[in-house]
């Protein structure tokens, strides 16, 4: 069942939720609803992609499940694992009951591997839980440029049928597919399977309209005058070379400090006393710093 009758309802519904969307996100996620693939979203730290995976599950209220990817994410913390302690206790429990049973014939070893290998003992991780899920899931497969090449091809495996093998309790298959969001901030190269399975987004650093759009939405209490004045300066200072160009989340961070402020006109000297929520490292303060005294000069 589709969750969205056009593109532009898409855009209109994240709007609504507090995410300016322009047409290329809203087509992406449009077709992906359509389509039941997964969305690969890359681009630079902190320019709204898993923001997006959020304001979708949001707006379709969906159940957010996610895989915080890292380097050395394996089968067991992404798929499912067995509760060892849980089935080593069950053992016991059995070797104790069978040693008080003098006369009898002792337990089937099938049947307790049977038993010990059952649902109860089962540790579902995101990617079985989103596989599993009967209502409406919206899975986030946060920075899959960390993990390895072998848990890569796990998600391939695993987003290409929308199935799980599960050697004791055989094969799980999704009865609703998820909508899938991988982002990836291009620390490396992911394989061309992956991406060719995927429907492909780049989130780039906003344009000024869109900047000052969004700000203007996740701030509350900001005048459109400020909100202008924040989207110019942040799009300023991200034309110098700097160790870290200023994020969206940083841009949101540094408007509701000079909203708490009482700030309603940035002047260079307002600028340069907050500049530590905009920019993260000292050389950048000062560059920044220096660019906008000589603006404001």
């Amino acid at each position: 069942m589709s969750r969205f009758d056009s593109i532009p309802t898409v855009a209109e519904g994240l709007a609504g939720v507090g995410y300016i969307a322009d047409e290329g996100i809203s087509g992406v996620v449009f077709l992906a609803d359509r389509l039941d693939k997964p969305v690969l979203v890359e681009g630079p730290a902190g320019t709204g992609k898993t923001q997006l995976a959020k304001s979708v599950a949001e707006l379709t209220g969906s159940r957010l499940i996610r895989l915080q990817c890292y380097e050395g994410l394996d089968e067991s913390k992404a798929l499912y694992e067995w509760n060892y302690r849980k089935q080593l206790l069950r053992i016991q429990a059995e070797q104790i009951a069978e040693a008080g049973d003098r006369g009898g014939a002792g337990s089937d070893w099938q049947a307790l591997e049977a038993d010990i290998f059952s649902e109860q003992f089962l540790l579902t991780r995101p990617l079985l839980e989103a596989i599993r899920a009967d209502e409406p899931v919206v899975l986030l497969v946060d920075e899959v440029d960390r993990v390895e090449l072998e848990t890569e091809a796990l998600l391939l495996e695993v987003l290409s049928e929308y199935q799980v093998s599960i050697p004791e309790l055989g094969t799980v298959r999704a009865t609703r597919v998820p909508m899938v969001f991988l982002t990836s901030n291009n620390t490396r190269e992911l394989s061309e399977a992956l991406k060719r399975r995927c429907l492909y987004l780049h989130l780039d650093y906003p344009t000024l309209e869109r900047e000052r759009e969004i700000v203007r939405a996740r701030v509350p209490g900001i005048t459109d005058e400020l909100a202008d004045q924040v989207a110019r300066i942040v799009r300023s200072l991200r034309t110098l070379e700097l160790r870290k160009s200023p994020s969206v989340s940083e841009t949101l961070d540094w408007a509701r400090t000079l909203v708490v402020l009482g700030v309603e006109s940035i002047d260079a000297a307002g600028a340069r006393d907050t500049l530590h929520v905009l920019v993260k490292y000292q050389s950048d303060i000062e560059r920044a710093s220096r660019e906008l005294l000589a603006a404001h000069a």
